[in-house]
């Protein structure tokens, strides 16, 4: 490259990122979408990138607000500030251009933002890094720059519109489609996913469906999904022991069924499972699983007697040699 070229591109690129105030952002180039669930309300953020732990960057949503992308050359301010103007009332076009107007550098940013009713906006700046692009369809946007071609952000609305599922599972298939397509020029690094509720609930930590992050992967795709499907298992074993409390036994045992096989190599889920299913009239199910357990991994057994300390499981000497006796014999533990 010619170096007089390289000086003025690098006065440009170093010109771009630096915030108002004087505060530099972070090359966040990336392909992302933000969309809202028109049948649950549910409004979500998942990006992927060639930067690392793209999470705490790029996605951000609030339950009963909306969700923003900010991206490229970024400014982190259009996340939380997005979502305080849709908080007031104003729709996503409207917060998006105010924050734009306040911007000095609108030129180097990439954002995307959904409100609570669905309404959708985008800005690709003339700055962004080629190939640069977003596309809307009905109540979400795709959005991406420094692809390594232009059918990045088409594939993943297309991929998007033709998913079945929830909200959580249509944002996984169009960060697949990117990837598919070509996706980052550069490659991959780290990748997010945030979804919330459509409606604020009373207690801000029930507000979150999703929120899982990738940091650092050779494909964050891959652990990505990984994560939403422990999410999932996990999110269906915390159902079972609602459903036992509530003495649903056959709604417990579906959801503990579901929840194992979603993850059948975590053995913790099993373990618990287990337990509960002991203390609610459910013993022959809960010694065949407990054996399974043990057989997998017995430093589980002696956990057993020391829940029972605790009012975690029964305070009775019998109930806990019943259990313990499902280990293998000689095994140590």
């Amino acid at each position: 490259m010619n170096l007089e070229l390289f000086a003025t591109l690098f006065a440009t690129l170093t010109l771009a990122i630096v915030a108002p105030g004087g505060v530099r952002s972070p090359l966040a180039h990336t392909f992302s979408i933000v969309a809202r669930d028109p049948k649950t309300g549910e409004m979500g953020v998942a990006v992927q990138s060639h930067y690392f732990s793209v999470g705490p960057i790029v996605p951000w949503a609030e339950a009963g607000v909306g969700a923003v992308a900010t991206q490229s050359l970024v400014l982190v301010d259009y996340g939380p500030k997005g979502l305080a103007l849709m908080k007031q009332g104003k729709t996503a076009k409207q917060a998006l251009d105010e924050l734009i107007k306040a911007d000095a550098h609108p030129e180097g940013r990439q954002v995307a933002m959904v409100d609570a009713k669905g309404n959708v906006a985008a800005h690709t700046g003339a700055s962004c890094i080629p190939d640069a692009g977003d596309v809307q369809g009905v109540q979400f946007s795709c959005q991406a720059n420094l692809m390594s071609n232009p059918r990045i952000w088409p594939a993943m609305k297309a991929a998007y519109e033709a998913a079945q599922g929830d909200l959580a599972e249509r944002l996984m298939q169009a960060l697949e489609a990117a990837e598919k397509a070509g996706g980052d020029i550069r490659g991959r690094q780290s990748a997010a996913m945030v979804v919330v509720k459509g409606q604020r609930g009373a207690n801000p930590w029930d507000n979150v469906v999703v929120n899982l992050r990738v940091e650092d992967n050779d494909h964050p795709l891959v652990e990505l999904r990984r994560l939403l499907r422990l999410r999932r298992a996990y999110n269906l074993e915390d159902a079972g022991d609602n459903f036992t409390t509530e003495k649903k036994s056959a709604e417990a045992a579906k959801a503990y069924a579901e929840a194992m096989k979603l993850a059948p190599d975590v053995v913790e889920l099993q373990f618990w499972a287990a337990s509960t299913m002991y203390q609610n009239g459910k013993k022959p199910e809960a010694l065949a699983l407990f054996k399974q357990v043990f057989a997998k991994e017995a430093r589980w057994v002696p956990l057993i007697e020391r829940l029972s300390k605790v009012g975690l499981f029964p305070a009775d000497p019998k109930a806990v040699a019943e259990v313990q006796a499902q280990a293998t014999k000689g095994a140590p533990w």
